[in-house]
């Protein structure tokens, strides 16, 4: 999957709007009875960016990480401040072209792998030009 360099964005964390959140917690089993108390205000900006500096959010083409997730569309929040490790969804520059792959470092070695059983792995060698440009730490994407 190839994302784009022209649909990175920087959170713009200038603007504040508080959400409400409620201390009652949805059911996505069968409904409980659940008290209408407002617990506090929820700022999205804390709750998904925790390095502003470092973050960048990125629009998802492609469907090679759909069993992870993330589908055609989403927006990825991405935090370059992160050191990548073994099992983490990166970003990565894999000669010259961006893709988002879930990282595995084993005994010394790199592979990129896509969470969608029609595409393969790719291992990472010395001939390769590679630099992980950051790790996901969340999804966005509407129902």
């Amino acid at each position: 999957m190839k994302l784009k360099a022209n649909k990175i964005h920087k959170p713009d964390i200038s603007s504040k709007k508080d959400f409400p959140i409620y201390v009652a917690r949805v059911s996505a089993g069968f409904p409980s009875p659940a008290a209408d108390y407002e617990e506090n205000k929820l700022d999205l900006n804390k709750y998904l960016i925790h390095n502003s500096a470092a973050t960048y959010f990125v629009r998802v083409t492609g469907d090679s990480m759909i069993d992870a997730g993330i589908h055609q569309d989403d927006l990825l929040i991405v935090d370059r401040s992160l050191e990548p490790k073994d099992k983490n969804i990166v970003i990565a520059a894999l000669n010259g072209e961006l893709t988002v792959k879930r990282i595995r470092i084993r005994r010394g070695k790199i592979t990129l792998e896509p969470e969608n059983k029609n595409y393969s792995v790719q291992e990472v060698n010395e001939d390769m030009q590679f630099e992980v440009w950051g790790v996901v730490t969340n999804v966005i994407h509407k129902l």
